[in-house]
């Protein structure tokens, strides 16, 4: 089956039901209400994280009918996906009332999520050294389930704090996921690449709805899918078995969320506030109130993310 049939179906499925979704959310008021953080002024359709998951997800069962390959790992990861949405989808349940969430409760499910990926077979198990004929070089278990669960759980925690500005999350997921499946491509990973190319799909046929100005948003329910599921194909593909030199691959794939949140949360540190508490200091945010459109800021920052992907297929190429 061709790959390029799992980004279509994905595309399909997530540009069709965003508007079915857009209405249900406005009949039920499941709709994000504006604060003093948050950009708009107007409430918002909530439910756009139901149509991004479910492109992922018939794009994951058209693939799974038809090659073996998809049993493991991914099998775990679309629980994983699964488990977050359902908690994305009570978190933002909580914010149409107004209210929050328990912080410790979605960071447990986190864990849980994340732990799913070593536990179907995948994760972050070791390097291909570079010295002495380029063997491989494996981690002790505990090692490689910790690191895995450190860098799932952060990055679907960064590209939730991307989610600030319309179109911005959904376009870096789809920058970004493009680039893993190119580097899946290279690294003879279909499994990986059939994944990568669905949220691709998945977010570009969410973006036709979401992009400024939004008709209806990815809430929690979306930005924690997407963020999860980039770092789940990373670990399970662009990670494992990589080079020393090619560990960098995956973190330059996903640089503007991580290198963002990074800033943002050694800022956070240092003026003494919670690093989870939202605030005004990221990226898309200093670009505003430098005096750029939204749809201006969303351009530079993709432009930044391509770079950045861009950055991670050359270093992967000349370490081949």
């Amino acid at each position: 089956m061709p790959l390029w049939l799992s980004g279509v179906t994905a595309f399909l499925i997530a540009f069709a039901l965003a508007p079915h979704m857009r209405k249900v959310a406005i009949r039920l008021k499941f709709v994000d209400l504006p604060n003093e953080r948050k950009i708009h002024r107007d409430p918002l359709p909530l439910l756009g994280g139901a149509a991004l998951f479910a492109g992922v997800l018939a794009a994951f069962f058209l693939g799974f009918a038809w090659k073996d390959w998809l049993q493991t790992p991914y099998v775990g990861v679309v629980i994983g996906a699964a488990m977050l949405f359902g908690i994305g989808l009570l978190d933002d349940y909580f914010k149409t009332r107004g209210k929050d969430f328990s912080v410790s409760i979605r960071f447990v499910i986190q864990i849980l999520a994340a732990l799913l990926v070593p536990l179907f077979g995948g994760g972050i198990q070791g390097f291909t050294s570079p010295f002495g004929g380029h063997h491989f070089v494996g981690i002790p278990t505990v090692l490689s389930v910790l690191l895995t669960v450190l860098w799932i759980v952060g990055v679907t925690n960064v590209f939730n704090f991307l989610d600030g500005v319309d179109g911005l999350a959904a376009g870096i997921a789809a920058i970004s996921a493009t680039t893993l499946f190119f580097i899946a491509l290279i690294k003879g990973d279909h499994a990986s690449a059939w994944f990568a190319i669905a949220v691709a799909g998945a977010a570009v046929g969410f973006l036709r709805h979401n992009f400024y100005p939004a008709r209806i948003i990815m809430g929690d329910a979306g930005s924690t899918v997407l963020g999860y599921l980039l770092a789940a194909i990373a670990s399970v593909g662009a990670f494992k078995s990589a080079t020393v030199i090619s560990i960098g691959v995956p973190i330059l794939a996903l640089g503007v969320p991580i290198f963002d949140a990074v800033r943002v949360v050694l800022v956070r540190a240092r003026a003494g506030k919670p690093v989870y508490k939202p605030d005004q200091n990221h990226v898309h945010h200093w670009l505003l109130r430098s005096g750029l459109s939204q749809v201006q800021t969303v351009t530079v920052v993709y432009l930044i993310s391509a770079c950045f992907s861009l950055a991670s297929m050359i270093v992967l190429l000349l370490n081949r």
